[in-house]
């Protein structure tokens, strides 16, 4: 399954409790959840408040410059803010930042170049761009891959150019999920509409201010 951009047209000590023991269950805890991701030093992070809550990402600057400083851009201007999951496709992905509740399209800057094939895939988790056939049309419009979707995203020669992957989820894949679980419609000639707009209301970048 191909990904396009849509367009019109296309606390205290417990007593009795020492600190060591405390330390051990704490280490115990951390092991149980696993390894926290770990943000590269010089890359910006975001975070995108939606109706169903934070999503934070950290923005691999280091990995997709100029997919980075577009989104920054956009971000920096305002353009997000309001705007919706325009599709949602479970165990697939979502998609937004291009359109606002009524399912009209906001106008945009110039497209930028394909990154993909930067070296990171297409895994769950991730931030991609997404775009029309033409692979260096991709403007403000990004999709949250639900599942690992390396094989079908990812670039693999000329002929399958590959989305490119800018971003990933550092806090709230849980929202993410809730925004996948949500009953959609179609809304004239798009599909896999949310019945209920799950808006993004801002999104806010730290960092980044040299790019």
């Amino acid at each position: 399954m191909t990904l396009t951009t849509r367009t019109r047209r296309s606390a205290t000590r417990p007593q009795g409790v020492r600190r060591p023991v405390l330390g051990a269950l704490l280490a115990t805890a951390l092991l149980a959840l696993g390894p926290l991701p770990v943000v590269a030093a010089d890359n910006p992070t975001a975070e995108l408040k939606t109706s169903k809550g934070v999503i934070v990402i950290e923005l691999l600057a280091d990995k997709a410059p100029k997919s980075v400083a577009n989104f920054i851009v956009y971000a920096r201007e305002g353009h997000y803010s309001n705007t919706i999951f325009h599709r949602v496709i479970p165990g697939f992905v979502v998609q937004g930042g291009g359109f606002d509740a009524r399912m009209n399209q906001k106008p945009t800057r110039a497209p930028i170049s394909n990154e993909a094939g930067n070296g990171v895939s297409n895994e769950r988790g991730t931030l991609a761009m997404a775009r029309t056939n033409d692979p260096d049309s991709a403007t403000s419009q990004f999709y949250i891959n639900l599942a690992d979707n390396s094989p079908s995203l990812n670039r693999a020669g000329p002929q399958r150019p590959g989305y490119a992957v800018f971003a990933r989820v550092i806090k709230g894949m849980d929202v993410v999920d809730v925004i996948a679980g949500v009953p959609t419609t179609r809304a004239g000639p798009y599909s896999d509409v949310p019945a209920t707009p799950v808006t993004l209301q801002s999104v806010v970048v730290t960092g980044g201010e040299s790019r």
